[in-house]
């Protein structure tokens, strides 16, 4: 089913591969610095990063942005920050939140630009976290439609592709999400044992009817925002040169390239952000993070997130708009200002570089194998636009690329199994497979908010957590963690703490 697609993309690598002049998969090219060329980096964002820590870490302005950049980026900030509210109410700015909602404010998921978090057992508050839901082809149609990768995937009928847990009032709920925890324990070579949870997600109180028998889904945290105008700003041959999607090179890891529709283009492009590199580009994110999650419409995506039944959803009034101006309760220059600023939020510069663990730490990461997808450094390309992200060198520890993370960490089905391979998830996307987070940024994740957690649904608590789950083309690596002693163990940790 995803014969064609894939076909297109090891066509695009290998255009790519000759651009750029023999880049090797999962490595890097001759010119590049040496592999541990990071040990000792401390501006991890170029020249945009700042020294900064504290709550406020990850909400700082890129530090070569000039007084008429601040003055956008704080425009973009009180817009990120603003709380939109139902037609009618006494705020008659920001108005226009949908009638199905996840929260009312970019800040509600992102807080202090930080990371989301998985809820608790029993916390009926999901704010930080939602679920994505699709389903598998129902016949040869549905297979030829998901093979042109026009459409990201299949929609649960009643449902759609997002779940909405919050609603206007006279408006019914789309449903509560549950999530319970399973212990499972992790024992490393010396006897020494770490307690992982595996969340099984549900739903309560379906407004309604039963969901699809063969629905999928998809718990996803909120990302931290910080540097994503330097990843954009990746030429796309350098993301390619790392995909390895048939493991040609025999080291087990086939890191895909995404390719997604751009809206704006009207083509399929490089996808490069969410967890499973869904979107193009931070400004089609950003709409579509204002319509999937506040019911927000913007004029890339100017329909509200109601289906077909629900139609009390689709009776709720839009905004009211003056005749000179788009019909889009996000305005152009809205949407113009919010992207200006999801661009713009720097890097913190890291802190204790020349610790001896910290440096240990550093020679662990690349001896087992953990830099074969978080890629250490990139090179933006020229930009005579945003000219504070152009041509900077930095270290984001990421391949931009999807990776199979194994069975453990695969979506599932509504009984909690997993879901298989087979079976479109986003575009090339697949249950199994999500993009490579950044490490940037990473020590600082739960000084900017307490309650950050890690991966893609939050199960993990701690960094080790994290690494420990790792499984997939990851397994040969984990293997290798779970022969670390303790001092090594603590060094791969101050190494992560320190980005």
């Amino acid at each position: 089913m995803r014969a064609l697609l894939l076909n297109k993309q090891m066509n695009r690598v290998l255009v790519a591969v000759t651009l750029s002049m023999g880049l090797q998969a999962c490595g890097g090219n001759d010119d590049q610095e040496p592999p541990l060329a990071y040990i000792n980096q401390i501006e991890l964002g170029g020249e945009t990063s700042v020294s900064v820590s504290g709550s406020n870490g990850f909400s700082e302005p890129a530090a070569n942005l000039d007084f008429t950049g601040q003055g956008e980026f704080n425009i973009g900030n009180v817009l990120f920050e603003k709380n939109w509210t139902r037609v009618g109410s006494a705020n008659h700015v920001f108005t226009g939140l949908g009638g199905l909602f996840n929260v009312d404010a970019c800040q509600s998921c992102h807080i202090n630009d930080g990371r989301g978090h998985a809820p608790e057992e029993n916390d009926a508050n999901a704010n930080s976290l939602l679920v994505r839901l699709y389903r598998p082809a129902k016949d040869e149609n549905e297979e030829a439609e998901l093979a042109t990768g026009l459409v990201a995937n299949l929609a649960d009928g009643k449902y759609g592709g997002q779940l909405q847990d919050k609603a206007q009032s006279g408006i019914p709920v789309e449903a509560d999400v549950v999530v319970t925890y399973e212990n499972k324990i992790m024992r490393f070579q010396d006897g020494f044992e770490v307690t992982l949870r595996k969340p099984t997600f549900s739903f309560e109180n379906l407004g309604y009817g039963e969901m699809g028998s063969d629905t999928r889904l998809s718990p996803r945290v909120a990302n931290a925002m910080i540097g994503l105008g330097l990843l954009e700003n990746i030429s796309e041959s350098d993301i390619l040169a790392l995909a390895d999607p048939e493991d040609v090179d025999g080291d087990g890891i086939s890191g895909e390239a995404n390719f997604v529709m751009d809206v704006i283009k009207q083509e399929l492009v490089l996808g490069r952000f969410g967890w499973k590199a869904g979107q193009p580009s931070l400004r089609q994110q950003s709409a579509g993070a204002f319509n999937g999650d506040m019911g927000l419409t913007t004029t890339l995506f100017p329909n509200e997130n109601c289906t077909d039944i629900q139609q009390e959803c689709l009776n709720e009034v839009s905004a009211i708009f003056p005749d000179d101006v788009d019909q889009a309760e996000v305005q152009n220059d809205e949407l113009d200002s919010v992207e200006f600023y999801v661009q713009h939020l720097a890097v913190p510069v890291r802190r204790n570089v020349d610790n001896a663990d910290v440096m240990e730490g550093a020679q662990l990461f690349s001896d087992l194998g953990c830099v074969d997808c978080h890629n250490p450094s990139f090179n933006t390309q020229v930009n005579t636009i945003l000219t504070q992200l152009s041509e900077q060198v930095i270290f984001p520890f990421t391949d931009m690329l999807l990776h199979d993370m194994g069975e453990e960490l695969a979506d599932q089905t509504l009984s909690g199994a997993a879901v298989g391979t087979d079976e479109v998830a986003e575009y090339l996307a697949n249950g199994r497979e999500w993009r490579t987070a950044p490490l940037w940024g990473i020590g600082l994740t739960q000084t900017v908010d307490s309650q950050a957690t890690f991966l893609h649904d939050g199960r993990a608590r701690t960094l080790m957590e994290a690494v420990l789950w790792h499984g997939g083309e990851a397994q040969a690596s984990l293997q290798k963690v779970l022969t670390l002693n303790e001092s090594e163990r603590n060094q791969l940790i101050a190494f992560l703490e320190s980005l």
